[in-house]
């Protein structure tokens, strides 16, 4: 491997709300005693669910699996109101981690069809926020994938009922636009809400790698394949003309035939340790930063985590990985901790 130079995408990586999620679920390994159990992965990404089944985390597909009592933490895509229901009923402590730009889809959903639109959502098949956002008024959601989905709407004439469009969070932005100009084409009264579904971690990373995809000899993208942000990646770097694109989880995974300029960029569920591994695997001549915004967004930890917290810091200040304890107040502290280090620094009481 003969890499002359690495052009780092920025942003890159962690956003506000795999933070958030991320975070949350440390707390939670240092609070309860394990298993803590986890609805579905907390976010898309191997290394990251690998690390917290070391820690105690137990991940389950169905909230039945999880015994009556136990603690419960809800992932970050999202969840069916039937499934966190059933969750809240067996009693044990149950955190939503879901991210609220996701909460505010679920809402222009429940808001929609209360007003008798019928709502057509582009997302993917089978990926857990679009089963958990369809799961919020099923009777009124129209998944749309492709434009011959739109095509198949025969039963919905325009101007006869009211339509809405709506978005899964982490598409392409290329994607989501072709299939919404189709859609406005074919109901021109079509509802929009006023500010896009798409994430605006999805769409930054997606235009930092725009960015330096042109001066690539290749791009790797890490991430994993169940990623759906990570897979729009993939599709805006073959977009963009680059002649080359990989998809890695870990450095590992590199081919070793890489030469010239490597282009570097990771799905928002990645983990920035892994970007430097997969940096010094490449092992370039330099490294190069592109820019093209800075990211300060910042969600606060799920309402149900926070008063736990607040109640427990006297005993986090014993049971704290830090040589220094706890913060007094661990809430208020959360916003200059970084996800990745509590991660690797998070251990059960029992540890």
């Amino acid at each position: 491997m003969t890499v002359e130079r690495v052009v780092l995408a920025e942003p890159r990586g962690f956003c506000a709300g795999v933070e958030k999620a991320i975070k949350a679920l440390a707390w939670m390994v240092r609070v309860f005693e394990p298993p803590v159990y986890c609805y579905h992965e907390i976010v898309h990404n191997q290394l990251v669910v690998e690390q917290f089944r070391e820690q105690g985390v137990v991940f389950v597909d169905d909230v039945t699996e999880v015994p009556p009592g136990a603690a419960l933490m809800l992932s970050a895509h999202g969840t069916a109101p039937e499934v966190v229901a059933e969750a809240r009923r067996r009693g044990g402590v149950v955190v939503d981690a879901v991210c609220p730009l996701v909460t505010k889809v679920h809402h222009e959903v429940k808001v929609r069809a209360r007003k008798g639109f019928t709502v057509l959502y582009i997302g993917h098949a089978g990926h857990e926020e679009a089963i958990g956002t369809m799961a919020v008024a099923p009777e009124a959601v129209r998944l749309i994938e492709t434009e011959e989905d739109l095509d198949g709407l025969d039963d919905l004439a325009p101007g006869e009922a009211p339509v809405a469009l709506l978005a899964q969070t982490t598409l392409s932005h290329d994607e989501w636009r072709g299939l919404m100009e189709k859609a406005r084409e074919r109901f021109p009264d079509l509802w929009l809400p006023g500010r896009s579904d798409l994430c605006f971690a999805t769409t930054n990373r997606q235009a930092a790698l725009k960015a330096i995809a042109g001066e690539s000899d290749a791009i790797v993208v890490i991430g994993s394949a169940n990623s759906s942000n990570t897979v729009a990646l993939e599709k805006v770097a073959l977009a963009a003309g680059c002649p080359r694109v990989i998809r890695v989880n870990r450095p590992t995974e590199l081919p070793d035939d890489l030469a010239g300029t490597v282009g570097v960029t990771a799905g928002a569920s990645a983990p920035e340790a892994l970007v430097q591994a997969v940096v010094e695997r490449l092992a370039p001549e330099g490294t190069t930063v592109v820019s093209v915004t800075t990211e300060d967004e910042y969600f606060p930890p799920p309402p149900e985590l926070r008063e736990l917290l607040r109640g427990l810091a006297s005993v986090l200040a014993v049971t704290t990985a830090s040589p220094t304890g706890a913060p007094a107040d661990p809430v208020g502290a959360d916003r200059g901790q970084s996800a990745a280090d509590l991660l690797l620094t998070a251990a059960s009481p029992a540890a």
